[in-house]
C-alpha cells in the first residue's frame, strides 16, 4: 500500500511535467543509423549492382579447323604404313597400303593436314570403314591454336560475345605458371552428338567422354597472344610455361557468363 500511495502522489504532482522525455539512448541512435545506412546501400546495390558467374567445362586445344578420322574404303590386310605420326601430308597423300581380294589398294588422305594419330599397323586385318588415322586439318604448323570448350547446352544462351575465358591446361602446372587467357570467338547453338565431337577432334573416345552428362555446346575460344612468352600466348603469370603448346592438349575452361542484376532475381 505504501508504494501505491507514492505512485499516486507522483502522478498528482505537476512539478516534473516540464522535464524532457528521453525516447532513446545515444547507443540506440547509433545502431539505428548504421541499420539505415546498410539498408540504403543494399537498395542501391540491388538496383545498380551485378552478380558475376562462370561456367566450367572440359576443353581441348586444337587448330581452328579441327580434325577428321580417316577410314579405310576397303577391307584387307595392311601391308605398309606410308605416313608417320606428326607428319604434314597434302590432300591425296598415301597413308596405308592394304592387300585386298582384288589386289593392293592405297588409302589416301582426304584433306591436307597433320597426321595426329595412326591406328593401323603392318599385318593388321581391317574392315571397310575402320578408322586408320586421325588427321588434323592445318595447313602450317605455325597456324594459331584455339580452344574448344564443351559447355552444358543450358548455359549457351548466357555466354556473351567476346566473354573472358580462363583455361587450366592439363600439361601446365597451374600453381607455377597460372592459367591461359582467351576470349569467346563463337558459340555453336546446336548441341553436339558424340559422333560430331569425334569427327571434329578425330577421337571417338573424347566424343563419348564429353557427352556422358548430356549433349554439350561447342564454344570456340580465341587464345590471347603475347610476344613476351615462350608459348606465344598470354597467361595469368608474367612468363607462362617455358615451352610451346601443342594441339590436342586437354584443358578445362572457365567462361564468364553475362552479368545479372540482383533485382532481376529478387523480384517475383
Amino acid at each position: 500500500m505504501q508504494f501505491r500511495q507514492q505512485a499516486l502522489a507522483k502522478l498528482q504532482s505537476p512539478e516534473e511535467l516540464d522535464l524532457p522525455v528521453r525516447f532513446a539512448r545515444p547507443q540506440g541512435w547509433l545502431v539505428l543509423s548504421v541499420t539505415v545506412v546498410a539498408m540504403a546501400a543494399a537498395s542501391v546495390w540491388a538496383v545498380t549492382g551485378s552478380v558475376t558467374s562462370t561456367v566450367s567445362a572440359p576443353a581441348i586445344i586444337t587448330h581452328g579447323q579441327g580434325s577428321y578420322l580417316l577410314q579405310s574404303p576397303v577391307a584387307g590386310q595392311v601391308t605398309a604404313v606410308l605416313a608417320k605420326q606428326g607428319q604434314q601430308v597434302p590432300a591425296g597423300s598415301p597413308v596405308l597400303k592394304v592387300r585386298t581380294a582384288k589386289g593392293e589398294a592405297v588409302v589416301r588422305a582426304l584433306e591436307a593436314g597433320r597426321v595426329s594419330a595412326l591406328a593401323a599397323t603392318v599385318g593388321q586385318i581391317i574392315q571397310t570403314g575402320a578408322n586408320v588415322a586421325a588427321v588434323e586439318k592445318v595447313a602450317r604448323t605455325t597456324d594459331p591454336l584455339y580452344a574448344t570448350v564443351y559447355v552444358p547446352a543450358e548455359n549457351a544462351a548466357s555466354i556473351p560475345d567476346d566473354a573472358a575465358v580462363d583455361l587450366t591446361v592439363q600439361s601446365v602446372p597451374t600453381q607455377e605458371y597460372g592459367v591461359l587467357r582467351g576470349h569467346v570467338k563463337s558459340v555453336d547453338r546446336s548441341a553436339q552428338s558424340p559422333q560430331q565431337i569425334a569427327a571434329f577432334l578425330g577421337d571417338s573416345q573424347l566424343g563419348e567422354q564429353f557427352t556422358k552428362k548430356g549433349r554439350p555446346v561447342a564454344v570456340t575460344v580465341r587464345l590471347d597472344t603475347s610476344s613476351a612468352t615462350k608459348s606465344g600466348y598470354r597467361w595469368s603469370s608474367a612468363d607462362g610455361p617455358p615451352f610451346k603448346l601443342t594441339s590436342m592438349t586437354p584443358a578445362s575452361g572457365s567462361i564468364r557468363l553475362a552479368d545479372q542484376h540482383p533485382v532481376d532475381w529478387l523480384l517475383p
